[in-house]
């Protein structure tokens, strides 16, 4: 299922490292049998190669990536992609979720903090963002990982067969 996002200002937002350790993680799972380097994953999406380290570098810290030394080496899943949740990993790359200034706690600094009923709603709908995302492991989101290889430029589309 597909829910545009009809104003860029409206989405509610991960950050770039967030979205970029998700690509990465896409990337990496979608070379069957293969390690993906760091130069392979920014030429496949157009991004830098610096931020990609420091992504990458995260993602091995938490135990999601392993690198492959030698030839042929580079980037691979340390764990299968059905053992690897979204929601874990959103949860682990952003530095923070506090949505507005009453999630803070003790750095709130809102005078009518504990008065209104934003905090509340915002909650309930952050419990529910993350709660579709716990649903969900890098192998549902790599079902389509032939044509996501294809795409991405890991491997060349097939010549169809006559």
């Amino acid at each position: 299922m597909r829910i545009p996002v009809h104003n860029e200002d409206s989405a509610m937002r991960l950050t770039q490292h967030t979205d970029y350790a998700l690509r990465v993680l896409i990337h990496v799972g979608s070379k069957a049998g293969g390690a993906s380097t760091i130069r392979e994953i920014a030429e496949s999406y157009g991004i830098s190669r610096n931020h990609l380290m420091k992504v990458a570098h995260e993602l091995g810290r938490i135990g999601l990536l392993a690198p492959q030394r030698g030839r042929g080496g580079g980037l691979a899943l340390a764990r299968a992609p059905a053992e690897i949740n979204v929601g874990d990993v959103v949860r682990r790359m952003e530095e923070s979720l506090a949505l507005v200034e009453c999630f803070k706690g003790p750095a709130n600094t809102c005078p009518i903090a504990g008065l209104c009923r934003l905090e509340i709603a915002l909650a309930q709908a952050l419990q529910a963002f993350l709660a579709v995302l716990d649903r969900l492991t890098l192998a549902d989101l790599l079902v389509n990982r032939a044509a996501i290889a294809v795409r991405l430029g890991i491997v060349s589309n097939p010549a169809p067969s006559s």
